[in-house]
């Protein structure tokens, strides 16, 4: 094998012929991550079955729009979907956050003209038309000054759609802002976000009617994970988990930085400290940034969520499949760079939330993935994270580096990985091994003086968005910090899984990672039968 780029590691001589060759089913048909985002095209438990099949591992529920109620009933319909593919899929509840909306309370279509003046008005008891447009805050007039970009889209959006539309600030009137309309355009729907080049927008980044939403949507349904839309900086985060803190189980839900703006990126090095994971928010971020500016930001922020063994969500890769069955070259091509680059998981948004294809979307990003990862060059990766870390490591991180560096040199079909947090699970994630590692989460015994409890669920769920980790719960009766006769039997029942899955084969190499008292283990074993 010769390093062809510093991304891709290719078989020379490639026979070009060999591209087209199908390729071979797998147990876990890709290492990186899918998350759905469930909306109406989405929500039955016909198509949520379709899309945990096709790879979804993470529901996306987005606030933004749709109520509890609606929001409910489609986490009703995944539970039911979960059930009878039993296929394990965790929940992400994305906030709505300072999010700047265009009220059009008829729903009526609005068509803008080229040239023509638009008012943007505080007052949402006017009706929208093409000459005023009503938005649900009322300190747009002191956050803008003449000359300041705004754009309006649908839910989500490209910038080159004919449902969006930029406009020019030519003046101020109080607390009205007259707009020059940049280009034609036909706003349809109830909703369309407002987005401000540039601008700080002075209102919570976790907003009352979003902590509502947790205090009584997410607490109900056990959320694993928090996408905190337009984090600006690290005391959001800390914000947020303080809230989070004072709700009971949520204190174990994992809180990830949506970076949507210029503020998130300028301070983004104390975000990735402070939050759990990242989620590049392109769409958002594309409007901010010069195009061009658009893939150094992604490369430099997923490199440095690698670095720091965190997770990192890439949005907005196959907008086109919200209407066609298949993507665009550019498209596929980005969906491969996100995986060269290093990405844990794949979000979809529109794709699936108001797609006409959301069951096939998240297959076709799937084989994507998986193609990427064949090509994938984790001994350069490896190298420079082990000299990124530097000496001495920690302990537990020398011996998860050392497990999948002898995992690769073995060709093990796995690794198997003992956790009861899920930190030596995620630290094996950290240095990319080229295959699957199966997590068995040891549930730990708490109680409140009134009834014991079993901690390991949301350990389990909350590797499904890490790239190339599989959760197993163990049965809560073996204690975390195992004996080496309750780890044998743990690790026959996760070899039987392994073997029923079809994902281990006799005569197959196994790398076991284990804790047994102080001590870390790596052992290999070989399968007889």
């Amino acid at each position: 094998m010769v390093s062809n780029s510093n991304h891709l590691l290719l078989e020379e001589p490639l026979r070009m012929a060999s591209i087209l060759e199908p390729s071979k089913p797998n147990f876990f048909p890709a290492l990186t991550k899918i998350v759905g985002t469930l909306g109406p095209k989405s929500r039955s438990v016909e198509a949520i079955s379709g899309c945990l099949q096709a790879g979804m591992s993470v529901a996306r529920f987005d606030f933004s729009w749709g109520d509890a109620e609606f929001h409910q009933e489609s986490l009703d319909n995944l539970r039911v979907a979960i059930k009878s593919t039993k296929k394990l899929c965790a929940l992400m509840l994305d906030t709505v956050g300072p999010e700047l909306q265009v009220v059009n309370k008829t729903e009526h279509p609005i068509s803008l003209e080229e040239n023509s003046t638009v008012i943007l008005t505080p007052d949402q008891d006017k009706e929208a038309t093409p000459n005023l447009l009503p938005i649900n805050f009322t300190g747009l007039s002191e956050a803008v000054k003449m000359g300041d970009t705004i754009f309006i889209g649908q839910y989500l959006f490209t910038g080159s759609e004919t449902t969006s539309v930029w406009l020019e600030v030519t003046e101020v009137k109080g607390k009205d802002v007259v707009c020059l309309i940049k280009n034609s355009a036909t706003l349809a729907g109830s909703l369309y976000t407002l987005h401000v080049s540039q601008i700080r927008i002075e209102l919570p980044t976790l907003t009352d009617k979003d902590k509502e939403v947790i205090r009584t949507w997410g607490i109900r349904n056990n959320i694993d994970f928090l996408s905190l839309s337009y984090t600006r900086c690290a005391e959001d985060i800390r914000l947020a988990r303080e809230f989070l803190s004072t709700l009971g189980d949520l204190n174990q839900t994992l809180i990830f930085a949506k970076i949507d703006n210029v503020e998130g990126m300028t301070h983004f090095d104390e975000i990735l400290e402070a939050a759990d994971g990242i989620i590049l928010s392109r769409g958002n971020l594309g409007i901010d940034l010069p195009p061009e500016k658009v893939f150094m930001f992604q490369k430099e922020a997923v490199h440095k969520c690698n670095m720091a063994g965190k997770p990192a969500v890439v949005t907005r890769v196959v907008d086109s499949m919200a209407d066609n069955l298949r993507p665009t070259r550019a498209e596929a091509t980005d969906v491969a760079n996100a995986v060269l680059d290093g990405s844990d998981a794949i979000l979809l948004g529109a794709e699936t939330l108001r797609g006409l294809y959301p069951v096939e979307t998240i297959s076709v990003v799937r084989k994507i993935c998986a193609e990427a990862e064949k090509v994938y060059n984790q001994d350069l990766y490896f190298k420079k994270t082990v000299k990124f870390v530097g000496e001495p490591m920690s302990h537990l991180e020398s011996i998860a580096s050392s497990a999948v560096r002898a995992a690769i040199k073995v060709k093990a079909s796995v690794i198997i990985c003992f956790t009861s947090s899920g930190r030596a699970a995620r630290l094996l994630a950290k240095y990319r091994p080229t295959m699957p590692v199966i997590s068995v989460v040891i549930p730990r015994v708490k109680t409140n003086q009134l009834r014991w409890t079993f901690t390991g669920a949301f350990e389990a769920r909350q590797s499904l968005i890490v790239r190339g980790l599989f959760p197993m719960l163990a049965d809560p009766r073996h204690p975390s910090e195992s004996t080496s006769a309750t780890s044998e039997s743990i690790l026959k029942v996760a070899l039987e899984h392994g073997k029923a899955s079809g994902l281990i084969q006799t005569h197959d190499r196994v790398v076991v990672f284990q804790k047994i008292g102080d001590a870390s283990v790596v052992k290999i074993i070989e399968l007889d039968q």
